[in-house]
């Protein structure tokens, strides 16, 4: 069997593939190089970090590991297993190599279609119970990847909304933060309305033209890695994505609600674990209405010239 870097065509699928990922403020930071047709690399773009936002690059890190999944993902539609080493190393975050294998299955091949589909969706949603069966396969699909997801209780939910709110409010008022936001900003038309009430169930990316009463009860999960160095956070952004495109072919919307892990980044606080341990992104999670795509970097930019 042909592998799918043996052609510029077949290239071109993975790497659009990838970089439908999601990522802290949209930033899109992955860069990806093909290595004598043989294996990929994947390695972080340095002009994209947040230096004020992300001062550990730990989001760059969960970034980049949902790119990797979706290459992962997009290597198995082509009858080949990757072979995946993560070495979060400054320069080189993973290498991935493509091993001819059984065809992809069914479950892979729902997952890979939504990868397109899938979008960050800062709209309320409505009142709709999530299945135990949806919720339950999220949990699996984090599992998968050596992650934990941990759905809140109404207590837990309404703690959390708390942080949130006090975190946002303090990055509100840091010059340093509000200039890089300003810099990174997202398009108006996938930013969301403004809460009409409070706590905030999505988090601030600029100016708001409008807003909107949310959810009465959000549904919230966190998801947890057993360490909390670079290489926990390339799974746990590879976990991400799996949850996210779990539920996105569940017909489920998500968004996120980092803004108490970011500020404690940010000021360099010990990072807590959790008995399920190390948190590492906030989802929030439901039925939302249909929302536009986050312009995507072109794949002229993602790749790095192969190395022949």
């Amino acid at each position: 069997m042909i592998t799918p870097l043996a052609t510029d065509l077949g290239a071109r699928r993975l790497l659009i593939a990838a970089g439908e990922a999601p990522s802290v403020q949209n930033i899109q930071p992955w860069r990806i190089r093909i290595v004598r047709r043989e294996y990929l690399e994947l390695s972080a773009d340095p002009e994209r970090r947040l230096a004020v936002g992300d001062p550990r690059a730990k989001s760059l890190h969960v970034s980049c590991g949902a790119a990797l999944l979706n290459l992962r993902l997009a290597v198995r539609q082509t009858g080949h297993h990757p072979l995946v080493w993560l070495m979060p190393e400054p320069g080189l975050l993973a290498a991935v190599r493509l091993k001819e294998t059984e065809p992809s299955l069914p479950a892979e091949r729902v997952l890979y279609a939504a990868i397109p589909a899938r979008r960050t969706n800062r709209e309320p949603y409505d009142d709709r119970a999530v299945p135990a069966g949806i919720i339950g396969d999220m949990k699996i699909a984090a599992s998968r990847e050596g992650a934990c997801l941990v759905v809140l209780d109404r207590d837990g939910v309404r703690e959390l909304l708390e942080y949130a709110a006090i975190a946002e409010d303090e990055l509100g008022r840091d010059a340093e933060y509000q200039a890089e936001l300003t810099r990174w900003a997202v398009p108006d038309y996938v930013r969301g309305p403004g809460p009409a009430g409070d706590p905030p169930v999505t988090r601030n990316l600029g100016r708001r033209y409008r807003s909107a009463a949310f959810e009465a009860r959000p549904r919230i999960a966190v998801l947890t890695t057993p360490g909390d160095r670079p290489v926990d956070w390339l799974r746990a952004g590879q976990a991400l994505e799996r949850v996210l495109l779990v539920a996105t072919a569940a017909g489920l919307s998500t968004s996120f609600l980092n803004q108490p892990l970011d500020l404690r980044d940010m000021r360099g606080h010990t990072a807590p674990r959790h008995r399920r341990g190390h948190p590492q992104m906030i989802i929030r999670f439901g039925y939302g209405p249909p929302v536009p795509r986050a312009p995507r970097r072109p794949v002229t930019e993602l790749e790095i010239h192969h190395v022949r």
